[in-house]
């Protein structure tokens, strides 16, 4: 009787001791595979999701930074005695604006402008050393006029690249209205006995309006318009 105890309890102990079948091994393995392929999924998706985020954040600030240094130069925009300071030629906005790093600093000389860089449409800014004399002056508004058309290597130093961009226009607000900064009826005629009008390459509108086309694919993308009112220009309309 004990003997035929002792050896049901071997036997259910070599029972219990048992390792798993091929079988059994091989499902477990593709339980495994299918989890570990399931977890990669997601997490690659995470981290796609994450990197589309940060692409766009960082496209986000890179814009508003564009916009707010367009509106600062506008801002410093100088009027000097029979001296253009504000100009588009359908390219280029061309602007003489003042330093606001330092007073005494000089005058400088900004450029915007639509180009293909490696491929792609982009925004740019050019900006001139400070300059000190009318000669300095011209010579650096005729450089930001040559940037905007066919830049050299000089002139694409000084560039600095905003954001992708499918198109752009530049409306300038007088009379009362939105109008083509190059046609022909951009300025209003003069009362009669009044002082004879300023030139019309010469003349600052009361403001600029800026309408942006972001091309499609890229992290932001659709039109954006941009106002800009003369700071002392008290009511105006926009």
């Amino acid at each position: 009787m004990t003997a035929r105890l002792a050896a049901s309890n071997a036997a259910r102990l070599r029972a219990r001791v048992r390792g798993f079948t091929l079988i059994e091994l091989l499902v477990a393995l593709a339980a495994m595979a299918l989890m570990a392929g399931l977890s990669w999924r997601g997490l690659d998706g995470m981290v796609r999701a994450q990197s589309q985020i940060q692409q766009r954040a960082d496209a986000v600030l890179t814009l508003q930074a564009g916009l707010t240094q367009w509106s600062a130069d506008l801002d410093a925009l100088m009027q000097l005695p029979q001296t253009q300071t504000l100009d588009w030629d359908g390219r280029g906005l061309r602007i003489v604006r003042r330093s606001t790093v330092q007073p005494g600093d000089g005058v400088l000389v900004v450029a915007w402008a639509r180009r293909n860089v490696n491929g792609k449409d982009q925004w740019l800014r050019w900006q001139s050393p400070p300059q000190f004399s009318r000669s300095e002056l011209q010579t650096a508004w005729a450089r930001a006029a040559q940037w905007a058309q066919n830049p050299g290597d000089a002139e694409k130093r000084d560039e600095v690249r905003i954001t992708p961009l499918e198109q752009w226009q530049i409306f300038y607000f007088r009379g009362n209205a939105w109008t083509n900064p190059l046609s022909s009826d951009n300025t209003s005629q003069p009362a009669p006995n009044t002082a004879p009008p300023v030139p019309a390459d010469l003349a600052l509108p009361d403001g600029v309006r800026l309408v942006l086309t972001l091309p499609a694919g890229e992290a932001i993308n659709g039109i954006i318009t941009r106002d800009w009112v003369r700071p002392a220009l008290a009511g105006a309309k926009s």
